[in-house]
Protein backbone atom coordinates (compact mmCIF):
# COMPACT_ATOMS: atom_id res chain seq x y z
CA UNK A 1 0.00 0.00 0.00
CA UNK A 2 2.75 2.24 0.76
CA UNK A 3 4.40 1.49 -2.41
CA UNK A 4 1.53 2.42 -4.22
CA UNK A 5 1.01 5.81 -2.76
CA UNK A 6 4.68 6.07 -3.31
CA UNK A 7 4.10 5.60 -6.82
CA UNK A 8 0.90 7.28 -7.11
CA UNK A 9 3.26 10.74 -6.15
CA UNK A 10 5.71 10.01 -8.33
CA UNK A 11 3.34 9.98 -11.68
CA UNK A 12 1.44 12.72 -9.74
CA UNK A 13 4.68 14.70 -9.93
CA UNK A 14 5.76 13.43 -13.45
CA UNK A 15 2.31 14.83 -14.88
CA UNK A 16 2.39 18.07 -13.14
CA UNK A 17 6.01 18.76 -14.25
CA UNK A 18 4.87 17.54 -18.31
CA UNK A 19 2.29 19.99 -17.70
CA UNK A 20 4.33 23.08 -16.62
CA UNK A 21 6.86 22.32 -19.58
CA UNK A 22 4.41 21.92 -22.28
CA UNK A 23 2.77 25.48 -20.78
CA UNK A 24 6.20 27.27 -20.58
CA UNK A 25 7.20 25.80 -24.19
CA UNK A 26 3.53 26.67 -25.58
CA UNK A 27 4.18 30.30 -23.89
CA UNK A 28 7.86 30.48 -25.70
CA UNK A 29 6.15 29.50 -28.82
CA UNK A 30 3.69 32.18 -28.89
CA UNK A 31 6.42 34.94 -27.49
CA UNK A 32 8.91 33.62 -30.29
CA UNK A 33 5.95 33.91 -32.61
CA UNK A 34 5.59 37.66 -32.11
CA UNK A 35 8.94 38.18 -32.15
CA UNK A 36 9.00 36.89 -35.32
CA UNK A 37 6.25 38.56 -36.69
CA UNK A 38 7.29 42.06 -35.35
CA UNK A 39 10.47 41.46 -36.78
CA UNK A 40 9.45 40.75 -40.32
CA UNK A 41 6.79 43.51 -40.20
CA UNK A 42 8.19 45.79 -42.51
CA UNK A 43 7.55 49.89 -43.26
CA UNK A 44 5.23 48.33 -46.28
CA UNK A 45 2.44 47.37 -43.34
CA UNK A 46 0.56 44.94 -41.46
CA UNK A 47 -0.69 42.21 -44.46
CA UNK A 48 -1.49 44.28 -47.72
CA UNK A 49 1.48 44.23 -49.40
CA UNK A 50 -0.06 46.27 -52.37
CA UNK A 51 -1.12 48.89 -50.81
CA UNK A 52 1.45 51.97 -52.14
CA UNK A 53 1.10 55.02 -49.78
CA UNK A 54 2.55 52.39 -47.25
CA UNK A 55 5.73 52.64 -48.84
CA UNK A 56 6.50 56.06 -48.54
CA UNK A 57 10.13 56.67 -47.74
CA UNK A 58 10.80 58.34 -44.00
CA UNK A 59 14.35 59.20 -45.21
CA UNK A 60 16.00 61.73 -46.95
CA UNK A 61 15.81 61.81 -51.29
CA UNK A 62 19.84 61.46 -50.63
CA UNK A 63 19.82 58.10 -48.82
CA UNK A 64 17.36 56.48 -51.83
CA UNK A 65 19.00 53.84 -54.16
CA UNK A 66 16.54 53.07 -56.97
CA UNK A 67 17.87 49.86 -58.69
CA UNK A 68 17.17 48.61 -62.16
CA UNK A 69 17.17 44.67 -63.23
CA UNK A 70 17.59 44.26 -66.92
CA UNK A 71 17.53 40.62 -68.96
CA UNK A 72 21.42 42.11 -69.52
CA UNK A 73 23.42 44.96 -69.72
CA UNK A 74 25.71 43.78 -72.85
CA UNK A 75 22.97 43.90 -75.49
CA UNK A 76 22.58 47.52 -77.49
CA UNK A 77 18.70 47.74 -76.00
CA UNK A 78 19.49 47.46 -72.40
CA UNK A 79 22.79 49.48 -72.88
CA UNK A 80 20.07 51.97 -74.21
CA UNK A 81 18.15 51.60 -71.10
CA UNK A 82 21.08 52.79 -68.88
CA UNK A 83 21.14 56.03 -70.39
CA UNK A 84 17.50 56.85 -69.47
CA UNK A 85 18.21 55.70 -66.06
CA UNK A 86 21.45 57.69 -65.92
CA UNK A 87 19.90 60.37 -66.93
CA UNK A 88 16.81 60.23 -64.32
CA UNK A 89 19.53 60.17 -61.63
CA UNK A 90 21.23 63.37 -63.18
CA UNK A 91 18.21 65.22 -63.45
CA UNK A 92 16.86 64.40 -59.99
CA UNK A 93 20.01 64.12 -58.30
CA UNK A 94 18.95 60.57 -57.06
CA UNK A 95 21.26 57.31 -56.36
CA UNK A 96 20.25 55.16 -59.23
CA UNK A 97 21.91 52.07 -60.65
CA UNK A 98 21.32 49.53 -63.43
CA UNK A 99 22.83 46.17 -63.13
CA UNK A 100 21.86 42.85 -65.30
CA UNK A 101 23.20 39.14 -65.31
CA UNK A 102 26.23 38.30 -66.92
CA UNK A 103 23.99 35.63 -68.78
CA UNK A 104 20.48 36.23 -69.48
CA UNK A 105 19.13 32.99 -67.81
CA UNK A 106 16.41 33.75 -65.16
CA UNK A 107 18.83 31.97 -62.16
CA UNK A 108 21.19 34.60 -62.70
CA UNK A 109 18.66 37.59 -62.17
CA UNK A 110 17.66 36.26 -59.46
CA UNK A 111 20.79 36.62 -57.72
CA UNK A 112 21.11 39.89 -59.05
CA UNK A 113 17.63 40.54 -57.69
CA UNK A 114 18.71 39.24 -53.96
CA UNK A 115 22.34 40.80 -53.77
CA UNK A 116 20.35 43.70 -54.34
CA UNK A 117 17.90 43.47 -51.42
CA UNK A 118 20.38 42.43 -49.08
CA UNK A 119 22.49 45.14 -49.95
CA UNK A 120 19.44 47.23 -48.57
CA UNK A 121 18.09 49.13 -51.61
CA UNK A 122 14.76 51.05 -51.76
CA UNK A 123 13.28 50.34 -54.96
CA UNK A 124 13.73 47.44 -57.85
CA UNK A 125 12.68 48.23 -61.03
CA UNK A 126 13.17 45.08 -62.63
CA UNK A 127 12.64 44.05 -66.76
CA UNK A 128 12.13 39.84 -65.81
CA UNK A 129 13.42 37.23 -67.73
CA UNK A 130 10.80 34.69 -66.60
CA UNK A 131 8.49 36.65 -64.20
CA UNK A 132 7.52 33.66 -62.30
CA UNK A 133 11.14 32.52 -61.69
CA UNK A 134 11.28 36.21 -59.36
CA UNK A 135 8.20 36.08 -57.50
CA UNK A 136 9.83 34.90 -54.43
CA UNK A 137 11.94 37.42 -54.79
CA UNK A 138 9.98 40.68 -55.35
CA UNK A 139 7.44 39.45 -52.54
CA UNK A 140 10.67 39.38 -50.43
CA UNK A 141 11.90 42.87 -51.74
CA UNK A 142 8.00 43.95 -50.95
CA UNK A 143 7.82 42.27 -47.24
CA UNK A 144 10.80 44.32 -46.44
CA UNK A 145 9.59 48.03 -46.95
CA UNK A 146 11.43 47.69 -50.81
CA UNK A 147 9.23 49.77 -53.78
CA UNK A 148 9.08 47.33 -56.59
CA UNK A 149 8.03 48.52 -60.58
CA UNK A 150 8.37 45.87 -63.26
CA UNK A 151 8.45 46.36 -66.98
CA UNK A 152 7.34 43.78 -69.87
CA UNK A 153 5.72 41.77 -67.14
CA UNK A 154 2.05 42.09 -67.21
CA UNK A 155 1.65 39.28 -65.51
CA UNK A 156 3.98 39.55 -62.67
CA UNK A 157 1.94 39.51 -59.52
CA UNK A 158 4.56 40.93 -56.79
CA UNK A 159 4.59 44.09 -58.00
CA UNK A 160 3.56 48.12 -57.16
CA UNK A 161 2.64 48.80 -60.63
CA UNK A 162 4.06 47.39 -64.19
CA UNK A 163 4.66 49.72 -66.54
CA UNK A 164 4.56 49.43 -70.65
CA UNK A 165 4.54 51.74 -73.22
CA UNK A 166 1.37 50.34 -75.44
CA UNK A 167 -0.99 47.31 -75.27
CA UNK A 168 0.87 44.25 -75.98
CA UNK A 169 -2.29 43.54 -78.48
CA UNK A 170 -2.02 46.71 -80.49
CA UNK A 171 2.20 46.23 -80.50
CA UNK A 172 1.29 42.40 -81.58
CA UNK A 173 -1.47 43.75 -84.13
CA UNK A 174 0.98 46.18 -85.86
CA UNK A 175 3.70 44.17 -86.00
CA UNK A 176 1.53 41.38 -88.21
CA UNK A 177 0.01 44.31 -90.89
CA UNK A 178 3.75 45.50 -91.18
CA UNK A 179 5.11 42.35 -92.29
CA UNK A 180 1.34 41.21 -94.57
CA UNK A 181 1.80 44.31 -96.07
CA UNK A 182 5.32 43.10 -97.20
CA UNK A 183 4.51 40.15 -97.93
CA UNK A 184 1.24 41.18 -100.21
CA UNK A 185 -0.97 39.30 -97.52
CA UNK A 186 -0.05 35.87 -98.40
CA UNK A 187 2.48 33.01 -98.14
CA UNK A 188 4.29 31.26 -95.01
CA UNK A 189 5.78 33.00 -92.23
CA UNK A 190 7.80 32.49 -89.16
CA UNK A 191 7.83 33.76 -85.55
CA UNK A 192 10.99 33.93 -83.47
CA UNK A 193 11.10 35.16 -79.69
CA UNK A 194 13.56 35.30 -76.92
CA UNK A 195 11.58 32.89 -74.01
CA UNK A 196 8.61 31.74 -74.08
CA UNK A 197 8.74 32.38 -70.46
CA UNK A 198 8.60 36.38 -71.24
CA UNK A 199 5.74 37.67 -70.85
CA UNK A 200 5.28 40.57 -73.18
CA UNK A 201 6.75 38.03 -75.93
CA UNK A 202 4.57 35.92 -75.77
CA UNK A 203 1.51 38.36 -75.62
CA UNK A 204 3.31 40.04 -79.07
CA UNK A 205 3.33 36.76 -80.44
CA UNK A 206 -0.27 35.70 -79.61
CA UNK A 207 -1.34 39.18 -80.60
CA UNK A 208 0.44 38.67 -84.35
CA UNK A 209 -1.18 34.95 -84.85
CA UNK A 210 -4.89 36.47 -84.20
CA UNK A 211 -4.34 39.39 -86.18
CA UNK A 212 -3.37 36.90 -89.22
CA UNK A 213 -6.05 34.76 -88.39
CA UNK A 214 -8.47 37.59 -88.64
CA UNK A 215 -7.52 39.82 -91.36
CA UNK A 216 -5.23 37.93 -93.60
CA UNK A 217 -6.57 34.02 -94.12
CA UNK A 218 -4.43 33.83 -97.29
CA UNK A 219 -1.57 33.72 -94.61
CA UNK A 220 0.11 30.74 -92.67
CA UNK A 221 2.19 30.42 -89.58
CA UNK A 222 4.25 27.18 -90.33
CA UNK A 223 4.56 24.00 -87.94
CA UNK A 224 0.49 24.25 -87.93
CA UNK A 225 0.46 27.08 -85.98
CA UNK A 226 2.75 26.84 -83.27
CA UNK A 227 3.62 29.63 -80.88
CA UNK A 228 6.74 30.77 -81.54
CA UNK A 229 8.22 28.75 -83.97
CA UNK A 230 11.43 29.33 -82.15
CA UNK A 231 13.38 31.17 -79.28
CA UNK A 232 16.82 32.72 -79.89
CA UNK A 233 17.67 33.11 -75.76
CA UNK A 234 18.40 36.50 -75.99
CA UNK A 235 21.16 35.82 -78.54
CA UNK A 236 22.04 36.89 -81.87
CA UNK A 237 24.40 33.87 -82.98
CA UNK A 238 20.85 32.00 -81.54
CA UNK A 239 18.46 33.75 -83.35
CA UNK A 240 20.79 33.20 -86.83
CA UNK A 241 21.47 29.76 -86.35
CA UNK A 242 17.79 28.65 -85.14
CA UNK A 243 16.37 31.06 -88.38
CA UNK A 244 18.73 29.11 -90.63
CA UNK A 245 17.26 25.97 -90.02
CA UNK A 246 13.62 27.08 -90.01
CA UNK A 247 14.84 28.85 -93.92
CA UNK A 248 16.35 25.80 -94.75
CA UNK A 249 13.20 23.04 -93.93
CA UNK A 250 11.02 25.97 -95.14
CA UNK A 251 11.99 26.96 -98.67
CA UNK A 252 8.64 28.10 -99.21
CA UNK A 253 8.51 30.53 -96.58
CA UNK A 254 8.03 34.47 -97.35
CA UNK A 255 8.30 36.34 -94.04
CA UNK A 256 9.67 35.96 -90.50
CA UNK A 257 8.94 38.14 -87.22
CA UNK A 258 10.79 38.55 -84.30
CA UNK A 259 10.05 40.30 -80.95
CA UNK A 260 13.40 40.68 -78.85
CA UNK A 261 15.88 42.89 -79.24
CA UNK A 262 17.96 39.78 -80.60
CA UNK A 263 15.96 38.05 -83.28
CA UNK A 264 15.87 40.42 -86.25
CA UNK A 265 19.75 40.77 -86.57
CA UNK A 266 19.97 37.03 -86.67
CA UNK A 267 17.51 36.31 -88.77
CA UNK A 268 18.75 39.15 -91.46
CA UNK A 269 21.92 37.59 -91.61
CA UNK A 270 20.71 34.21 -92.39
CA UNK A 271 17.92 35.22 -94.47
CA UNK A 272 20.95 37.43 -96.92
CA UNK A 273 23.23 34.53 -96.39
CA UNK A 274 21.25 31.81 -97.65
CA UNK A 275 20.14 34.27 -100.39
CA UNK A 276 16.33 34.29 -99.90
CA UNK A 277 13.96 36.60 -100.76
CA UNK A 278 12.23 36.37 -96.68
CA UNK A 279 10.59 39.95 -95.25
CA UNK A 280 11.62 40.44 -91.84
CA UNK A 281 9.58 42.70 -89.51
CA UNK A 282 10.78 43.02 -85.65
CA UNK A 283 11.44 44.72 -82.53
CA UNK A 284 15.23 46.61 -82.33
CA UNK A 285 17.66 49.52 -82.37
CA UNK A 286 17.45 51.29 -85.41
CA UNK A 287 21.92 51.76 -85.47
CA UNK A 288 21.72 48.00 -85.01
CA UNK A 289 19.43 46.92 -87.75
CA UNK A 290 20.31 49.60 -90.18
CA UNK A 291 22.05 47.80 -92.84
CA UNK A 292 19.14 45.23 -93.17
CA UNK A 293 17.35 48.00 -93.30
CA UNK A 294 19.41 49.44 -96.15
CA UNK A 295 19.58 46.36 -98.14
CA UNK A 296 15.96 45.81 -97.37
CA UNK A 297 15.83 42.77 -95.74
CA UNK A 298 14.30 44.42 -92.83
CA UNK A 299 11.39 46.87 -93.80
CA UNK A 300 9.64 47.47 -90.60
CA UNK A 301 11.13 48.26 -86.82
CA UNK A 302 8.77 48.15 -84.31
CA UNK A 303 9.85 49.69 -80.63
CA UNK A 304 9.53 51.40 -78.18
CA UNK A 305 12.57 53.60 -76.63
CA UNK A 306 14.05 51.78 -73.62
CA UNK A 307 15.53 55.15 -72.96
CA UNK A 308 12.34 56.06 -71.60
CA UNK A 309 11.45 52.89 -70.02
CA UNK A 310 14.37 52.89 -67.94
CA UNK A 311 13.32 56.73 -66.89
CA UNK A 312 9.82 55.72 -66.63
CA UNK A 313 10.20 53.05 -63.88
CA UNK A 314 12.87 55.13 -62.35
CA UNK A 315 10.70 58.08 -61.80
CA UNK A 316 7.20 55.90 -60.82
CA UNK A 317 9.44 54.44 -57.90
CA UNK A 318 10.73 57.75 -57.25
CA UNK A 319 7.35 59.29 -57.06
CA UNK A 320 6.29 56.21 -54.56
CA UNK A 321 8.62 56.80 -52.25
CA UNK A 322 8.04 60.35 -52.23
CA UNK A 323 3.92 59.64 -51.03
CA UNK A 324 3.10 61.32 -54.40
CA UNK A 325 0.10 59.83 -56.21
CA UNK A 326 0.68 57.86 -59.28
CA UNK A 327 -2.82 55.83 -61.10
CA UNK A 328 -5.07 56.51 -64.21
CA UNK A 329 -4.55 59.87 -65.36
CA UNK A 330 -0.94 59.36 -64.09
CA UNK A 331 1.33 62.74 -66.50
CA UNK A 332 4.78 62.06 -65.92
CA UNK A 333 5.94 64.71 -67.78
CA UNK A 334 7.19 62.96 -70.73
CA UNK A 335 5.99 62.34 -74.64
CA UNK A 336 3.96 58.73 -74.66
CA UNK A 337 3.58 58.97 -71.03
CA UNK A 338 1.61 61.91 -70.59
CA UNK A 339 -1.45 60.31 -69.59
CA UNK A 340 -1.02 57.05 -68.41
CA UNK A 341 -3.61 54.46 -68.19
CA UNK A 342 -4.27 52.02 -65.72
CA UNK A 343 -4.95 48.76 -66.31
CA UNK A 344 -6.14 45.67 -63.72
CA UNK A 345 -5.62 42.64 -64.34
CA UNK A 346 -2.64 40.05 -62.75
CA UNK A 347 -1.14 43.27 -61.69
CA UNK A 348 -1.80 46.91 -61.76
CA UNK A 349 -0.48 47.91 -65.41
CA UNK A 350 0.49 51.36 -66.26
CA UNK A 351 0.67 51.66 -70.11
CA UNK A 352 1.72 54.51 -72.08
CA UNK A 353 1.40 55.61 -75.78
CA UNK A 354 4.88 55.95 -76.76
CA UNK A 355 5.28 53.17 -79.89
CA UNK A 356 7.45 53.71 -82.79
CA UNK A 357 7.83 52.83 -86.40
CA UNK A 358 10.76 53.26 -88.28
CA UNK A 359 11.29 52.30 -91.55
CA UNK A 360 14.10 53.24 -94.54
CA UNK A 361 12.31 56.61 -94.50
CA UNK A 362 12.84 57.99 -91.15
CA UNK A 363 16.11 55.63 -89.76
CA UNK A 364 18.29 58.23 -90.06
CA UNK A 365 16.69 60.16 -87.45
CA UNK A 366 17.76 57.88 -84.67
CA UNK A 367 20.85 57.54 -82.99
CA UNK A 368 20.55 54.62 -80.81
Amino acid sequence: MRKLKKFTAIMAAAVMTFSLAACSSEKTAVSSGKKETKESDSKAGDGDLFDVAKYKSDKDKSEWTIAVVTKDNTSNWFKRMEVGVNEFGEETGLNVIQKGPANADAASQVQVIDDLINQGVDALCVVPIDPGAIEASLKNAMEQGIVVISHEASNQKNTLFDTEAFTAQDFGAAIMDALAKDMGEKGKYAMMVAYTTSTTHMEYANAQYKRQQEEYPDMELINDGAIPSAESEESIDTAYERAKEILKSNPDLKGFTGVASTDCPGIAKAVEELGLDVKVVGVGTPVEFKPYVDSGTISTIKLWDPKDSGYVMCKVASMILAGEDVGDGTDLGMEGYNKLQLVEGDNRCLIGQADLTITKDNINDYEF
